[in-house]
């Protein structure tokens, strides 16, 4: 997907650049973990460190590594505080790292009330509401035996890593409101908790603070807190996103519709207009047809003060692949009569800004056209959103827009595993020649039968087919809906004349021949490259707990044939004899006697391990691990 970004002030003095990043993280505020100087006084069980091994199979054998960067509860039954922030927040959008000892028990509190729970969960099936990502239960002594815990909401699904390895949480937390007296009228509510990459709640309203809040009462704002009292964890990357309660309006909204097949914003600017409506919502109106027009929309924004805005501009009828050679529309987004942000649909139909704007009310025009109906793109809406410190992103008077009545399209999984022929996005590419495999256990990974390589896998639940089975399928794209680590997308095997030889993208005398079943459901896949011929088999293991990912060689001409296990940001060996690859995001295990090689790579490092043969013939076996 591509963003492009503009940076203008009022006067607009700037230039135009394009980038693919996330545009909004200038805004979060970051605890930079160099000391506990943005916390309260602990006892002492709360320690910066730069490194923590938690083993994952066995609780204390903790090695903290000293340093920076890494707050870690070092927890005895001397010392064992709660960590809160001397900063207090009212509505937030936080972000967070965490790590679990095995079997250990912590969470987060927003406002120091409201717990989102941190707990060993890996594996667990089902879920309860003291699982990790729950939002913890209420708890009244007053209530009937067995019942005084309630609303406690379990996450969505288990998307929980191994002990000692790197968990993400991001939580959008709107506050309770209150009157001008003081009392309550709305409650506290998480808009949003993300764990892992999966959403596992929406939309959740929490009557009143959870078992074990360090505040019985509420108030519109409160401290963050980690628990500390219940077993060991570690945090890093804490940054947040802290809201009042001002907003960006847009209002006296005018529309003058055109009709024709326009090419270019100078073409529909000699136009005259068919109509002219007053709306109140982002979308197109005023014309007969719905294939092709032109509009210009004019209206008021209303900045209720002085900053850096960020704006998001999505003309929904241009696809994300779009044709370049024939795009479906352009449009241009003016603000006090000057242009922020323009796209002309070749290569997307959203464009992004950031604009210096003084606190006032500007005038704002939407110029934009479409050139025909594109048959699955078919939303005549527009969706413009901007936010700035203090202030929530706020997509600006959207069409509300409800579920159409198929919904979402899932394949589920049984007793046996799963196999699905589809495309899959791979790093921005659609592949077109990928087996996915959903597990009972609920792992699933995507192969990529025209290059020999895993492109992903993930912890969760299996697939959303909606865009291969609903209408005409378009674009065609199984979409994991589990915890997803991406693969490189290279080759898993390649013959190498030596230990320093760069790793191929591709091998280009692969031929895929097929696949065999195994015993347990799941594909044998066969390749050859040149003579060797390969077969390469993944499937879990442990219930669950491992990806066991067998190579075998069939036959061999004697070529010295190598594996290349992972690559990462950083791989390294931890002290229970597993690689911890990419800073702990997943781990690898190697059989015993291996002679693996660790080497730098374009800027990443590699796991790589030869293949030992006898008569041309031979076999590895490794466990990922996450």
């Amino acid at each position: 997907m591509h963003y492009y970004f503009y940076w203008f002030s009022l006067a607009f003095i700037g230039c135009v650049f394009s980038v693919q990043a996330q545009m909004n993280e200038s805004l979060y505020t970051t605890m930079a973990l160099q000391d506990l100087k943005e916390f309260k006084p602990t006892n002492g069980n709360w320690k910066i460190a730069k490194d923590v091994f938690y083993d994952w199979k066995e609780a204390g054998k903790a090695k903290i590594t000293g340093g920076t960067g890494i707050v870690v509860n070092d927890i005895s039954d001397k010392a064992k505080d709660h960590l809160i922030t001397t900063m207090e927040h009212g509505d937030i959008d936080l972000e967070l790292d965490f790590m679990m000892e095995k079997g250990s028990n912590a969470g987060v509190y927003l406002q120091g009330r409201y717990e989102v729970q941190m707990f060993d969960s890996w594996g667990i099936s089902p879920v309860k509401a003291t699982d990790c990502g729950a939002i913890y239960e209420r708890w009244d002594d007053k209530r009937p035996p067995g019942k005084q815990g309630y609303e406690g909401h379990p996450p969505a699904q288990n998307v929980s890593k191994a002990p000692g390895l790197w968990q993400h949480y991001r939580i959008e937390f709107r506050a309770p409101r209150f009157d001008a007296s003081g009392k309550k009228i709305e409650n506290a509510r998480f808009i949003k908790v993300v764990h892992n990459g999966v959403v596992i709640h929406e939309n959740v309203e929490v009557t009143g603070p959870t078992r074990a809040a360090i505040f019985s009462d509420e108030k519109s704002v409160g401290p963050l807190v980690i628990q500390g009292d219940h077993g060991p964890v570690a945090i890093r990357n804490i940054k947040f996103k802290a809201y009042g309660q001002e907003k960006i309006t847009l209002s006296d909204l005018k529309l003058n519709a055109y009709e024709g097949r326009f090419s270019s914003l100078t073409e529909l600017n000699a136009a005259k207009p068919v109509a002219t409506v007053d709306i109140d919502l982002l979308q197109h109106q005023g014309t007969e047809t719905m294939d092709y027009y032109g509009g210009k929309i004019s209206g008021t924004i209303h900045i209720p003060k002085s900053g850096k805005y960020f704006m998001n501009l999505h003309l929904k009828w241009i696809p994300d692949d779009t044709n370049p050679t024939n795009p479906n529309g352009g449009g241009e987004l003016k603000i006090d009569n000057k242009v922020v942000m323009s796209l002309d649909g070749r290569k997307t139909g959203r464009a992004s800004a950031v604009v210096d704007l003084e606190a006032g009310n500007y005038p704002v025009e939407l110029n934009y056209y479409k050139k025909f109906q594109h048959w699955y793109q078919q939303a005549n809406d527009i969706v413009f959103g901007v936010e700035t410190n203090g202030i929530a992103y706020t997509n600006l008077n959207s069409v509300l827009l409800f579920a159409e009545a198929v919904g979402a399209i899932t394949l589920p999984v049984g007793q046996d595993p799963v196999m699905l022929r589809s495309f899959v996005n791979h790093k921005g590419k659609k592949k077109t020649h990928v087996i996915s495999v959903g597990e009972p256990t609920r792992i699933g990974y995507s192969y990529d039968l025209s290059s020999g390589s895993v492109l992903q896998y993930w912890r969760g639940d299996f697939v959303e087919t909606t865009q291969m089975w609903y209408g005409r399928g378009e674009p065609q794209l199984a979409v994991p809906l589990g915890s997803v680590i991406e693969s490189s997308g290279r080759p898993t095997v390649a013959m190498l004349r030596d230990k320093s030889e760069v790793w191929p993208d591709s091998n280009t005398n692969y031929s895929y021949i097929g696949y065999d079943i195994s015993k347990t459901g799941n594909p044998i896949i066969k390749y050859s490259i040149g003579k060797t011929q390969i077969k390469e088999l993944l499937s879990a293991e442990d219930s669950g707990h491992i990806l066991a990912h067998t190579i075998t060689l069939a036959s061999s001409d004697g070529t010295p044939v190598w594996c290349r296990i992972a690559e990462g940001s950083a791989i390294t060996k931890l002290p229970n004899g597993l690689y911890a690859i990419n800073d702990k995001q997943f781990y690898i295990q190697l059989p015993d006697k291996s002679e693996p090689v660790i080497r730098g790579a374009s800027g990443a490092m590699e796991l790589l391990i030869p293949m030992k043969s006898k008569d041309n013939a031979g076999s590895l076996k490794y466990n990922i691990i996450w």
